[in-house]
Formats: structure tokens, sequence, C-alpha cells
């Protein structure tokens, strides 16, 4: 194996999760070797766990207040640093504990896939007699054991510009992206810093005044870059634009467009398969075209890296439930990872969820699990109907006081009525687009669409972040302790509490703890895909644009559906009932695409 590939002793990472729900799941899984995201983009909630943590850890907690300079990078700082002490003091109290049944250490050994063949040495140590060879075996499964990395993710578009108490604009490095890389640039960690959500060249030239995201003369990254795109294109040219600055892209992170929790970017109805095809055809040319411009950028630089070998591996996430669906995806398209996000909401050894949403999940049906128009940034984000956000934004919109209070401004970036940007759902902006409009929600007339969007936006800033101070019994500021919760519409499929143990079983085949009628990953992606699809087909009046656009999306999904179809036969791990309801469903879904089309032709 390439020596600068991870080390893999597990195939699977947890995503980030909202602003709150992994942002101390390294803890708690680090030290079993398996990689996780932490969301650095909220140093208020950041700051409130590190004290959280600090507490627990035995360690002095001495607050970072916002009246000191670059206080959000330093917050971010201490927080990851306070994270990697505990993650190194947990991995070692593994490391110290025995080989007996329940321990630790056989638990590490215990969550591995059954076909590792660390776990296979694991257990046939375990089952020999007292000797100096299990004594040897012991000493090298120690040695073996590997600490799961603590990667951070930066939303690209959540970057809003910082001001002073006066209302005076900041530099630019003090943004909310700038600030949070510095912070993450700063500490101890060697990690895996995630881009989301597109381009932003002020945050991809940033990066360049780090040089830990720079080869050192051994050819270690300590600092590594992975970009979570939705299709080759954009991977090709956010990788170029980096390689051309000197900076390497380790790690494609190609999530679902739809099938996924969190905000979502529908592609124009390319499904997961064909843009994971394309991937696997053309990550060669593409990883040689990134060398080349890498070594340009670097001779620019005066730069010499002679040791480094240009890795670069490719993970997949979003909509994933079974085991055979997982092993699918990493051999049939070469994957080295694959991501599960939303099931681990039912884990509450590995994330933050606050009992009431716990409840309320297990008891969903999947209607409840939807695309709304709820978030600020404007992009289609992945909600859930009975939550307490939900709840408090309609019990606002009855009192004839929509929006919500701001205090965090995250994602203030509107600046129709003012210099300063303010929040979309914010009580301030709809107060003045809704006189604007001239809509009163104490007239009861009903809303037009545009209302009705606006209506639907939520404070994600405060709703992403309150389950984590809610599951470690701090009380929220402003008494705002509604839930906003994000996962993908997989999740009707998962209906209960798992333990850590059982979910992780359950990604390696061990056991399974999902719903028997669940469609097939490919399916289920397929249906939200014509969903969107016919949503928009279906409206009237479109532009010229939205014609062009629905025609390249109708292209794209009988192409997918065409190109599953044709890869059916090597879809071996199913069982023949499976693929039998694939089969069916992918001829419901190209005759309905079909039929519908011909009538509006007519």
């Amino acid at each position: 194996m390439n020596k600068a590939l991870p080390i893999q002793q597990h195939s699977f990472h947890i995503p980030v999760m909202g602003l709150g729900f992994t942002i101390d799941t390294p803890i708690k899984v680090a030290p079993y070797g398996i990689n996780s995201v932490v969301s650095i983009m909220d140093d208020e909630l950041i700051e409130q766990m590190r004290a959280v943590h600090a507490a627990t850890a035995g360690e002095t907690y001495l607050p970072i207040h916002k009246n000191e300079e670059d206080f959000r990078a330093k917050r971010i700082c201490a927080y990851l640093n306070l994270l990697h002490r505990i993650v190194e003091q947990r991995t070692a109290a593994i490391r110290e504990s025995s080989f007996t049944p329940g321990s630790p250490l056989c638990r590490y050994f215990e969550l591995l896939p059954g076909d590792a063949p660390l776990y296979q040495t694991y257990r046939e140590m375990m089952a020999l007699p007292d000797s100096a060879l299990k004594e040897q075996l012991k000493k090298s499964l120690v040695k073996q054991l590997h600490t799961g990395s603590i990667d951070v993710n930066i939303m690209a578009k959540a970057d809003k510009a910082a001001y002073d108490k006066d209302d005076n604009l900041l530099p630019e490095i003090y943004s909310n992206a700038l600030s949070a890389l510095r912070g993450y640039a700063q500490s101890e960690l060697r990690s895996s810093l995630v881009i989301s959500a597109g381009y932003n060249p002020r945050l991809f030239s940033y990066i360049t005044q780090f040089s830990d995201f720079f080869p050192d003369s051994k050819g270690d990254i300590r600092k590594k870059i992975t970009l979570k795109v939705s299709d080759y294109r954009s991977a090709r040219v956010q990788g170029m634009i980096l390689a051309k600055k000197g900076l390497w892209v380790s790690e494609f992170r190609i999530e679902s467009g739809l099938n996924c929790g969190g905000h979502a970017f529908p592609t124009e109805g390319l499904l997961m398969g064909p843009i994971l095809e394309e991937f696997k055809i053309q990550k060669e040319k593409l990883r040689l075209e990134l060398i080349r411009e890498c070594l340009s950028a670097w001779d620019r630089m005066g730069l010499t890296c002679a040791s480094f070998e240009f890795p670069v591996i490719y993970s997949a996430q979003g909509g994933i439930g079974t085991h055979d669906e997982d092993r699918f995806l990493r051999e049939f398209y070469g994957l080295t990872f694959t991501g599960w996000g939303s099931p681990f909401l039912l884990v509450p050894e590995c994330t933050n969820v606050d009992e009431d949403t716990m409840d309320k999940m297990c008891k969903a049906a999947p209607g409840d699990f939807y695309l709304s128009h709820a978030s600020p940034l404007g992009v289609p984000f992945n909600n859930f109907r009975p939550s307490s956000s939900n709840a408090l934004r309609q019990q606002r919109i009855g009192n004839e006081r929509p929006g919500s209070p701001c205090y965090k401004k995250f994602l203030a970036s509107n600046t129709e009525y003012s210099e300063v940007p303010v929040c979309t759902a914010s009580r301030e902006y709809q107060k003045l687009k809704l006189d604007e409009i001239g809509y009163s929600p104490a007239s009861r007339q009903a809303p037009s669409p545009e209302v009705e969007q606006l209506l639907e936006k939520e404070c994600l800033c405060e709703g992403l972040a309150v389950s984590a101070l809610l599951k470690n019994q701090v009380t929220p500021p402003h008494r705002l302790g509604a839930v906003s919760i994000c996962p993908g519409p997989n999740m009707a499929y998962f209906k209960r509490v798992l333990s850590f143990e059982e979910m992780t079983g359950h990604i390696y085949g061990k056991c399974s703890v999902i719903a028997s009628d669940r469609p097939h990953l490919f399916l289920n992606e397929l249906k939200l895909y014509f969903d969107y699809y016919a949503e928009k087909r279906d409206r009237e009046n479109k532009t010229q644009k939205e014609l062009q656009y629905l025609g390249n999306f109708r292209n794209n999904l009988l192409q997918g559906i065409r190109y599953y179809g044709n890869i059916l036969p090597f879809i071996r791990h199913q069982n023949a009932g499976e693929l039998e309801r694939l089969r069916a469903g992918l001829h419901y879904y190209e005759t309905s695409i079909l039929e519908e089309d011909a009538v509006l032709t007519v």
C-alpha cells in the first residue's frame, strides 16, 4: 500500500452532522480507530463544549471572551487541542487495559470488520491457552492500535464577514470561514480539512498561508484537504484551482445530491451510480492533471517535495443503509471509505441528540423526512417535520410574530434592507419582507408560494447546535431550546436507539438493524430525484432557462436508469427479491418519465 495513504482498519467514517450532533464525536469513536468530522463554524457552541469537556477531563477551563482579539480562531484552536488531548488519553487507556471480555481493548478489536486480518488475529489469540505465543500476539495487536482522525468541516458558503461591536467591518481574515480555518491550522491536529458547499475564492487562497497544508521534507502533509463534492465536474474544477495554488487534494468525498442529510445540492438529474462510474474511469487521469498543476506551482514557489507520492482516495456517502450496499460501492467503484451519517444519530454513544428528538425519530414515518426551504442560505435543506424547531416556527407564525431572534448571525448574508447583512430567518428581515410583499399573518390569507418559502426559514444557528447542550445538561442561552435536525431520507428505515456495537455490526454485516422492506440505495435516490424533477416540471410559466434545465435533468435521469439496468448483473450481494424490486423500480420510473413527457408534448 502507498505509505502516504491512511491506515485503514475501518472502512467507514462518520461525516459532519449539523453544528452540534458530531461536535465531540471524535472523543467517542477516535480511540477505537474510527474517523469522524467536527463542524468548526459555531465558536460559541465550541466554547461551551470546551467548558464541558475540560471539566470532564479534569482540566482547568479558561474562557476565551469575545472582546479578545481573534477570539473565534483562538476558541476553535483551543477546543481542537482539547479534543486531541482527550483522544490521546483515551487511546492510551485502551492500550493499557487487558484482553478480558468486555474490556476497552477487546471492544476495540470486536468493533473491527469481521474479515479484517487484525480481527482474525485477535480471535485466534483469544482462543489460545496462556502461552508465550499468546503474549507475543497480545503485544503485536496492541502495537497495531490506530487512532481515528479528528477531521474538521468548513462550509464554504457560510463565510459571513465580521463586524466589531459598533458594526464596523473588520478585515476579511476575520470572516467566519477564514477565522475557522486559522483556528484549525494553528491547532496540534494531524487530520483533514473537509471543505463542503462549493468554491470560496478567499478561503482557497487563504489555505496557502499555512505550511501544514504542504508536504514537509519527508513527504508528509500534517493537514490534508478533503473536498466534499456532488459530481466529477465540481471535483475537477475545485481540485485544479487548489492544485494551481500548490495545494494537494488528498480525498474526494462524493455525496449524493439529494439522498443525504443537511443541505442538499441537487445535480441536474445525475444519479450516484453514474457519478461514481465517471470517477472510477477518470480518477487516474484527474490525479495526473492535478500532479502536473501542483508540480508547476511548487516550482514557482521554490518548493521541493521529491518524496511526496501524491496519494488521493475516493469515498462516497449519502443514503447507504446495508452492508451489501456498502460492500458493493467499495468493491465495484474502488472506494477506500464510505460515509455513514444519519443512522448514527440514533447511537447516543457517538452523537448528540436529545431524548425528545431521538424518540420522535424512532417513531417517524417516511413522510416526516422531507426536502425543505428552511435554510437561510437559500439551499434545499433536509428537514424533520416533528422537530421542536419546526413547531416553534409555526407557533410564532400563529402568534403573528414570524421569524426568529438572531443572536449568532452565522448565516446572515442578506443586504436588501441594510448594509450590515441580516439573516432571512430573522424576525427583523421577515417583518421587512412581508411588509414589502403586503402580507400580514394577522390577515389569515392563504400565503403565496413566495411567502410560504419565506416563512419556512428556520434559525439553524441555534437549532442545529442546541441538542449538544441539552444532552450535556447545559442551559441554552436566550432560552432557545428548540432543536432543528437534518437527517437524510434514509433515516425512515432505522427505527430504534442503537448501541455503538450494533451500528458498526450492521455496517459490517454482523447483524441487521434496518427495516426489511427498505428499497435499494439506488432506487431510494432515484425516487428523490424523480419527485424533485416532477415538482419542477409541473410548475406553470417556466422560463426558457428552466425548460433547458428540465430537459437536461430528464435526459440524465433516463441515462442513469439505463446505466443501473446494465450493472444489475454485477450487484451480486443482494438477494434475488431485492434485485427484482430494483429492476421493477427502474422500469416504473423510466415509464413514468417517458409517458408523462409524452402527454405534455401532445
